[in-house]
């Protein structure tokens, strides 16, 4: 299946592989690892009913890494004839030869590597023609259009398929890959709050991603969903300064999950620029949460049987009841802090933030029934962030909640805090899940957090 849509076979890219490891040792390096990949994709953007561009990528690379004990050369060539291979690997080759020796650089260890990896069902093809792009993202951003007379104008629709196949292998034995897909529709209308020039307007967002095409929302109901969400955003207006109980929703929450992997994973660690050093067996979260990770899930965009070093994932509880069990690390990290690779060199994959008191009647609705008043934050603006410290303070939008129900749409206001103390103070899950890239997480209800307004 996988050799009608692309040029080269995994076989082929085997061969590439067996050959360039070679080439690296009679070259006199000690270890080599070496990664072939391929792939092309189609996407298409509309705006205001015409189409906007049309891309067709293709796109071919190979990367080696020579070890010369521990001095080490990277080098990439998207071309594959026997000439620019053999002249990559000598560029690499010279690259060790003249950098300094790390006495933590080297190949993971054989017998962590994933000799038999698991098939996780990654690749579903989408055989998208031009026309049909943009039938779907015309149709997308007409359904916007068709909710309310003030969706005066549009950021644009689009949809997007790709395709790419990949096959790695190291001088210690490891040698696989696999295909996979990665498809998405969006649409992001602008409401007015009338038809006359220069009234004021909002713009909103969303989008559906999956790996499979037949699993992504109806365009119609994407572009109506992003219409209603730019609509309720009209009137926004600011509120004092004051401290309250802060939901963040679900597509906001996501980026909370993915500060924690920042502060915890090897980079940050051993540089000492985290403000959860040493956080190991320690209470980081409220103890009625929990963070698994789970690389097996079938089709989902952050599983896979190996991590960038071939090292072989596993499914683990990162956090138990609010407690950290494990950090990500790489091989590289891992030796910089006298730990073991946990299979994440590329990152983390799929993560998914529970609590043990949501319950499934516990949506959106019911997290802001429950906090009677305060902060619904559905977008977050600038990089108020602070690694080391982890002190937090971002530009916000969201809607103001009064007697347990949304009353008002919120603007020009900052959001403040702490991560550590934010952790802490998380006090619910909404059962609102929903996936973002490699994280799932619902909505997130923070106890309290300093809003400054007017």
């Amino acid at each position: 299946m996988t050799n009608k849509i692309f040029t080269y076979s995994a076989f082929e890219f085997q061969e590439i592989i067996q050959g360039a490891l070679q080439t690296a040792k009679s070259l006199g390096a000690t270890d080599a690892a070496c990664e072939v990949s391929e792939g092309h994709g189609l996407s298409v953007s509309v705006r205001c009913g015409e189409v906007e561009t049309i891309e067709r990528s293709v796109d071919k690379s190979m990367g080696i890494s020579v070890f010369i004990g521990q001095q080490r050369g990277n080098a990439s060539t998207s071309d594959f004839s026997p000439d620019s291979i053999h002249r990559t690997i000598q560029a690499a080759y010279d690259i060790a030869r003249y950098t300094a020796p790390d006495p933590f650089a080297g190949l993971a260890e054989e017998e962590l590597l994933e000799k038999n990896p698991k098939d996780l069902d990654l690749f579903h093809p989408w055989d998208l023609s031009v026309e049909e792009a943009v039938e779907i993202s015309k149709r997308a951003e007409a359904a916007a259009y068709a909710v309310n007379p003030l969706i005066t104008n549009s950021d644009g629709a689009s949809i997007a398929a790709n395709q790419t196949h990949f096959q790695m292998g190291t001088s210690n034995g490891f040698l696989a890959g696999y295909p996979f897909s990665r498809h998405y529709i969006s649409c992001a209308p602008i409401a007015s709050s009338s038809k006359r020039k220069g009234a004021p307007m909002q713009r909103d967002d969303w989008y559906s991603s999956s790996r499979l095409p037949q699993d992504l929302a109806d365009p119609k109901a994407i572009g109506q969903y992003a219409a209603h969400r730019a609509l309720s955003r009209l009137g926004a207006r600011s509120i004092p300064t004051q401290k309250c109980p802060v939901i963040f929703e679900a597509p906001i929450a996501i980026g909370l999950l993915g500060a924690f992997v920042q502060a915890v994973s090897g980079g940050s660690l051993y540089r000492q620029s985290s403000f959860l050093l040493n956080c190991l067996g320690q209470q980081v979260f409220a103890n009625h949460l929990n963070i698994d990770e789970d690389p097996h899930r079938l089709r989902e965009s952050g599983s896979t049987p190996f991590d960038d070093e071939g090292v072989k994932t596993v499914a683990r509880q990162v956090v138990s009841s609010g407690v950290v069990n494990g950090y990500f690390l790489s091989t590289y990290s891992a030796r910089k802090l006298g730990m073991k690779t946990t299979g994440n060199s590329g990152g983390a994959h799929h993560l998914k933030l529970t609590s043990t008191r949501t319950k499934p009647s516990h949506d959106l609705p019911a997290l802001a029934k429950s906090i009677g008043k305060g902060l619904l934050v559905t977008e977050l603006m600038g990089q108020g962030v602070n690694y080391v410290t982890g002190d937090y303070s971002r530009g916000a939008f969201g809607y103001w909640i009064e007697n347990g129900v949304i009353a008002y749409p919120v603007e020009g206001i900052t959001i403040a805090g702490n991560l550590k103390q934010m952790f802490l103070d998380i006090e619910a899950i909404g059962s609102d899940t929903l996936v973002r890239g490699t994280k799932e997480c619902g909505s997130i209800l923070i106890r309290e957090m300093m809003i400054g307004g007017s």
